[in-house]
């Protein structure tokens, strides 16, 4: 985010008085994600049509996104898998997500992001190798050899713990949708509007519990967000089992 301000001819002090260190809590603060996955579980429950337990599967995008599946399997009673995706960051500053990529799918880039920064999908050439390769050890992780859950025939409920971009939902719904579910749906407690509309061609619902006015990033609306490990994963998944 620092390369993009600076590419566009802030100041410094400039900088640092847009992102202060203190994070001011939006008007509602999830207090961790599983408390956001139970509440998400609930409003899922009745807001979408003809849900059938039994025609669904739910898939969660590790890792923040298998703490807030957790609770909403426990809520639905719908076993949870995971499906696995990794951010494309920018070569020189990885933080700057400009794209995703799922298993089972290709590369999706934010193309408005690309432009920012004045490089082409061929330039992250070097970044979507070593992130296909990483994407490759979580799925022996968290999977251990079982096969990636068959989407044919199903209902897919796609969870994260929240949409900024879109871009890492939009790879994940895709990889999805070529395994020719019936219908899918994406599944965040908070989004920011632009992105959850976006969202809208790719998924037949979106629903969130907070899609707020002014939205800065996903963390500040969690009291506690910290960063989830391989163990705490594999952990949220063998306790569902």
């Amino acid at each position: 985010m620092l390369l993009l301000c600076r590419r566009r001819g802030y100041k410094a002090s400039e900088m640092a008085s847009a992102f202060p260190r203190r994070r001011a809590a939006g008007p509602l603060c999830f207090p961790d994600r599983a408390t956001a996955g139970l509440l998400l579980g609930a409003k899922l429950r009745f807001a979408i049509q003809d849900f059938h337990p039994e025609r669904t599967r739910l898939t969660a995008l590790p890792r923040g996104g298998v703490a807030v599946g957790a609770g909403v399997a426990r809520c639905l009673g719908v076993p949870l898998d995971v499906l696995v995706t990794r951010k494309i960051g920018h070569p020189a500053e990885p933080e700057l997500g400009l794209g995703a990529i799922a298993e089972g799918g290709d590369p999706v880039f934010d193309a408005y992001l690309l432009d920012q920064v004045g490089l082409s999908a061929a330039d992250l050439d070097g970044v979507v190798a070593r992130e296909r390769a990483e994407l490759a050890r979580r799925v022996e992780v968290y999977r251990g050899g079982r096969p990636a859950p068959e989407f044919a025939g199903w209902h897919v409920v796609v969870i994260d713990d929240g949409l900024a971009t879109g871009v890492t939902a939009r790879a994940a719904l895709r990889a999805v949708r070529a395994g020719r579910p019936v219908r899918t749906t994406l599944a965040v407690p908070v989004a920011s509007a632009p992105a959850a509309e976006a969202m809208k061609a790719e998924t037949g619902e979106v629903v969130t519990l907070v899609t707020p006015r002014r939205f800065r990033s996903v963390g500040e609306w969690y009291a506690e967000f910290g960063q989830l490990t391989d163990s705490d994963v594999l952990t949220l998944l063998a306790a569902l089992r």
